[in-house]
């Protein structure tokens, strides 16, 4: 089976050194086999994200040297156009009596009794798949808006990451019922990420290991779906020397502030040293690092870093 990969960055700010790292290697893990590059925009919330900003974020990859064969800014290529997508999945899983509405507003999630995550994130308790439905229409007469979870099964799931390795998790204590939609109607991550890598062909997923905690729902989801689940593969992240992971909000490190003091070439050979596929840390083009790319030089722990 051919090679399909994407990056599918969010447009809610200027892209930054760690998103950059995670694009140069997605887009080399594609063109080392000769496979087929994706661009995604993952705009599904509308208050954080905007068109003028997606586009940003194409004329920097464009900027760094880093192409797509498909995709873009293009609408059907956009989350916010892909509704009747989620539509029909959600459909799907309700006929399969999967789906219940959560009425917990966040301060009631938080405050759950309820197992909690390694990283400290709350696992949902599940308590309103228990709401009869005298109390669900008590609490629609309050004035309640629901949001829409997933009922996981008491099921263990293991993804073999390409890079990482295994990864298991049990569901019901790693994960919990998840939310499918938002209460105020925005389709949520978890359900649009699977949906569109399904649709779009997607097989090969690269991307942050903060997102390894979501890889074995993703999978046991493209199942229920009747999807093949894609490879994953996690790369380590990029830190600040306190070890706070990067953000959009680190100014100095964000390609507003790089592409004033830095060319493509100096950027993408720093980028490719991190990677552990340029020891000298020599000014290289992307397509000069085809050749030599293989996981087995990428780090697999978090990667300090500081200016180029």
């Amino acid at each position: 089976m051919a090679v399909k990969g994407r990056f599918a960055p969010t447009p809610s700010g200027r892209m930054h050194l760690g998103n950059l790292f995670a694009a140069l290697l997605a887009w080399l893990d594609v063109r080392s086999q000769g496979g087929v590059m994706t661009l995604r925009i993952e705009d599904l919330d509308p208050q954080r994200t905007s068109l003028e900003k997606a586009e940003q974020i194409a004329d920097d990859l464009r900027w760094l040297g880093l192409d797509w064969d498909e995709g873009g800014v293009e609408p059907a290529w956009c989350q916010s156009n892909r509704g009747a997508h989620y539509e029909a999945a959600f459909e799907k899983l309700r006929d399969m009596g999967l789906v219940y509405p959560c009425y917990c507003s966040r301060a009631e999630r938080l405050a759950a009794n309820a197992p909690h995550r390694a990283d400290g994130s709350v696992v949902y308790d599940g308590r309103c798949a228990r709401l009869t439905l005298e109390e669900r229409e008590a609490l629609e007469r309050a004035g309640r808006r629901p949001a829409w979870r997933l009922r996981v099964p008491e099921e263990w799931v293991t993804v073999v990451d390409g890079h990482l390795g295994p990864y298991t998790q049990y569901l019901p204590r790693d994960c919990g019922d998840f939310i499918l939609r938002r209460s105020d109607g925005v389709w949520a991550y978890q359900l649009a990420v699977v949906v569109d890598d399904a649709l779009m062909g997607i097989n090969h997923v690269v991307r942050g290991d903060d997102l390894l905690p979501s890889a074995p729902r993703q999978a046991w989801l493209h199942r229920v779906l009747g999807y093949r689940p894609p490879q994953f593969f996690h790369l380590p992240l990029l830190v600040d020397k306190t070890g706070r992971r990067l953000a959009k909000r680190d100014r100095d490190l964000d390609l507003s502030a790089l592409r004033g003091q830095y060319t493509p070439r100096e950027l993408t050979g720093y980028l490719a040293w991190l990677a552990g596929l340029n020891p000298e840390g020599k000014s290289v083009e992307p397509a000069q690092l085809i050749s030599q790319f293989s996981w087995a030089k990428v780090p697999k722990t978090e990667i300090v870093v500081g200016a180029p």
